[in-house]
């Protein structure tokens, strides 16, 4: 599970950082990109799967939690680095029935594009 000074949680820190504009697109997920900050808090981060992917709730969490996992380890590795202030990782359909390894190639290639 992410820590809990990882997870971005109110809605206004999503459009805060959904308004910036700045969009990374690779292999089904598209990666919002917050501004850039000037304090030592870690970065938050906020994984996002709408309804128009499935309409049950199990693949919409199954999506969430191999991303989630996925950044953990990108955390555990020290590979993120801290210069912005929030991400958001939004999962487009594709993703529906992919493995762990896709999933993690995918968000590795974003978090290194930035």
């Amino acid at each position: 599970m992410l820590p809990k000074e990882y997870r971005l949680k109110k809605r206004s820190a999503y459009t805060a950082t959904y308004k910036t504009g700045k969009a990374v697109h690779k292999d089904g997920i598209t990666m919002f990109v917050g501004k850039n900050k000037n304090n030592d808090y870690p970065t938050k981060v906020g994984f996002v799967v709408s309804k128009k992917i499935h309409k049950r709730a199990v693949k919409r969490n199954r999506i969430k939690r191999l991303m989630r996992e996925s950044y953990r380890l990108l955390i555990k590795e020290g590979s993120v680095s801290d210069k912005y202030i929030s991400l958001i990782f939004v999962a487009s359909s594709k993703l529906i029935d992919k493995d762990f390894k896709f999933v993690d190639e995918a968000i590795r290639k974003l978090v290194y594009k930035i």
